[in-house]
């Protein structure tokens, strides 16, 4: 072989080389791109375990460790509300939507934003009353307590269930969400134990609380329409006068989390009833079909 024919075969075997590495690379990386939105689900799996083993730790404290084991379970449910939202959007972003991802994701959600603010409802706002009181009303309280956090998981559990359902259907709503999202619900939870942090000592308080998780129970499982913020785009150019408000959200958050964080969670909580509510008094103007010439 002359060295003009050994120059050529050797471009061309590293032509043939070049053409063979790309795809492999390419896939290698599609691969990375469909794990990166279950990696998210992970760490809202973790925040979720964290919240229940800061819960179960609360039980056997007093004093300040009380406050700061609950005040680590209510963040770390937080922390669990802002990875469920990247996870999603991440998927919509790259493409790497599946069904795997929809239901690892639910999953997910039943255990982070059902059974754990579950949990520390009832271990927050019910088990410290009847340790303080320890009367008769304390025991129905008690015995009341567990059926209204245990129907909190359950209607969460059925709002994911319908979530599932409805997102496969070709036509539907995407600004919108029917039923108050499990992650919103959690939030108020967490929201509400992050302000308050000591537990309820007097068993008014905790009839309260029975009333607060038992009515987010049933907005989950309502026909409630709530805002969706799916349809965001990120990459859209924005007015300046929204970048501030981000801007002073995020510092909000940062500097004054107790009361701006539950402000937001109540905020999105009554959004829904509150519009519905306005849409049943303010009167409708009439479609032009109903009009009708006399």
């Amino acid at each position: 072989m002359t060295p003009a024919q050994a120059s050529k075969a050797g471009g061309y075997s590293l032509e043939f080389a070049s053409r063979v590495s790309k795809p492999e690379r390419k896939g290698r990386f599609r691969r990375g791109v469909y794990l990166l939105p279950s990696l998210f689900t992970v760490g809202t799996l973790v925040c979720g375990y964290i919240a229940i083993l800061s819960t179960l730790r609360a039980t056997g404290m007093d004093g300040d460790q009380v406050r700061l084991a609950f005040d680590t379970a209510a963040k770390a449910i937080g922390w669990a509300i802002l990875f469920d939202g990247l996870d999603g959007r991440i998927a919509r972003l790259t493409h790497a939507t599946s069904d795997f991802g929809r239901e690892f994701d639910s999953l997910a959600d039943v255990v982070t934003f059902g059974v754990a603010p579950a949990f520390l409802a009832f271990a927050w706002g019910i088990r410290p009353v009847e340790e303080v009181a320890g009367t008769q009303i304390v025991q129905h309280l008690r015995e009341a307590g567990w059926v209204v956090t245990f129907a909190f998981v359950i209607c969460g559990a059925a709002r994911l269930a319908r979530f599932n359902i409805d997102s496969v259907k070709p036509a539907g709503d995407r600004k919108h969400f029917v039923g108050l999202p499990i992650p919103g619900a959690a939030g108020v939870i967490a929201a509400l134990v992050h302000c308050i942090k000591y537990p309820i000592p007097d068993w008014i308080y905790g009839i309260v609380w029975l009333v607060i998780v038992g009515g987010l129970a049933f907005l989950m499982v309502s026909r409630v329409r709530y805002p969706s913020f799916k349809a965001f785009d990120l990459r859209r150019r924005r007015s300046y006068l929204a970048i501030i408000l981000i801007g002073l959200i995020i510092y909000g958050i940062w500097a004054f989390s107790e009361p701006v964080l539950l402000a937001l969670a109540l905020l999105y909580g009554l959004s829904g009833p509150v519009a519905r509510l306005v849409s049943r008094i303010r009167p409708h103007e009439p479609s032009p079909q109903e009009v009708h010439v006399s």
